[in-house]
């Protein structure tokens, strides 16, 4: 698989439409006390936000998405109270998840969380959604986004299961579980993750 497509998140999104109601009403039910996953996104993806939340949660991930856990949140209205509930809900995160498309270049939100995790756990990664199916190695973040690994779902052999894996290049990678845990990517592997 390359990197996620809208396509391919909406569509999961619309197959499993009675699945995300479900996990809806559990998470909205009440926040955890922590979260493996703070998602970073626009809400302009909304959509493609729920296949990668049912993607994620199918992994057995704990994800926080702002709308789905705090659905009374006014996201048009940023008061104080709502600033230090979403900081609350990153402090409480062990790592965060971009969803960068086109539309994040707009989001006022997004430059300020990946910074506020960034400085808190320095496990802040970038999972690209795009409109095309694109090879992940033609995968570049503009700017700053530049600094950060990205996300890549795949089989690392032909034997084993699909799963994420957190790249910085071809031969630097290591699988989301790894980095979960310590935060680092392993250099110099013999397999180029490009190919798979």
């Amino acid at each position: 698989m390359g990197i996620y497509t809208s396509t391919y998140l909406k569509n999961i999104a619309s197959e499993k439409g009675s699945i995300f109601e479900s996990k809806l009403f559990s998470a909205q039910g009440g926040a955890k006390d922590y979260y493996d996953i703070f998602l970073s996104h626009s809400f302009l993806d909304k959509e493609e936000v729920k296949g990668l939340y049912l993607e994620l949660t199918d992994l057995e991930y704990s994800v926080y998405v702002d709308w789905i856990v705090d659905p009374d949140l006014d996201r048009s209205n940023v008061t104080k109270e709502s600033a230090e509930l979403i900081r609350k809900r990153m402090k409480s995160s062990r790592s965060l998840l971009l969803a960068i498309s086109a539309n994040a270049e707009m989001s006022k939100w997004i430059p300020w969380e990946l910074g506020y995790v960034d400085g808190h756990t320095n496990k802040c990664a970038i999972i690209p959604v795009s409109k095309e199916n694109y090879s992940p190695k033609v995968f570049r973040g503009k700017e700053y986004l530049k600094l950060y690994p990205f996300i890549k779902k795949t089989a690392l052999t032909y034997k084993s299961f699909e799963k994420l894996w957190v790249i910085e290049s071809e031969y630097s990678y290591s699988s989301f579980e790894d980095w979960y845990r310590s935060g680092l990517l392993e250099g110099n592997r013999n397999i180029n993750i490009y190919e798979l």
